[in-house]
């Protein structure tokens, strides 16, 4: 039965998401959503509160309720950090979620506001940050380091010994060899193989596929 109090800061999807994953696989209660004041559109969101940043220490204090910032990778994951290290400066407990459908094996080594989905799989010997997002199905080998405010999509696969920098985004199917580093603000594209060391703020984009000039409806075996 759930028992602690929890605030979400963020009321979009990912917001709507933490609610969800927090109400059905922790020991929180989400009471209350809060933005800042100037991006309120509801004063309901998912059946409770939204209220305003700038007031939720009144309304909500961290001597009674806990804080988690739910928001995506915008602006390479600095608007979240913000919000995360405000948050901090008001003196709440920050949690992290982390699925129990996720096979973790590192010994706890997992920092706070870290957004851990189903089906990840890291091995011992990890280290993950403050506020970390693994989306689902990622494979985070042994040995390998994700630093704070890195934001990592679906279907990853971190080899072992890997040291991924502060603040940097992975997109879906990369593939990353081991033993190499990512430096900090750097963005891994969709579908991206990484075979050496990434300098900091690197942009590595993968090749879409091509459409093909016979159209689909001349296929003879589909």
């Amino acid at each position: 039965m759930s028992t602690k109090k929890l605030v979400v800061f963020g009321s979009g999807d990912i917001g709507q998401l933490a609610h969800y994953y927090f109400t059905n696989d922790s020991a929180y209660d989400v009471v209350a959503f809060t933005v800042d004041a100037a991006y309120i559109k509801e004063t309901t969101f998912c059946g409770v509160p939204v209220v305003p940043f700038e007031e939720i220490d009144q309304l909500y204090p961290p001597t009674e309720y806990d804080l988690f910032v739910a928001l995506s990778y915008a602006k390479l994951n600095q608007v979240r950090r913000e919000k995360y290290l405000a948050a901090r400066e008001k003196g709440y407990h920050i949690p992290s979620y982390i699925s129990s459908h996720a096979t973790v094996l590192n010994d706890g080594r997992i920092g706070e506001n870290c957004f851990i989905l189903e089906d990840n799989t890291i091995q011992p010997f990890v280290t993950i940050g403050n506020n970390v997002t693994l989306w689902s199905g990622n494979h985070i080998g042994h040995h390998s380091t994700i630093n704070d405010h890195c934001f990592l999509a679906s279907h990853i696969v971190v080899s072992g010994g890997v040291t991924i920098d502060e603040s940097c985004f992975i997109g879906v199917n990369a593939t990353l060899r081991d033993h190499i580093t990512i430096g900090s603000k750097s963005v891994i594209g969709a579908g991206v193989l990484v075979l050496a060391d990434v300098e900091p703020e690197g942009l590595y984009i993968g090749t879409a596929t091509e459409r093909s000039a016979v159209p689909s409806t001349r296929l003879r075996k589909i």
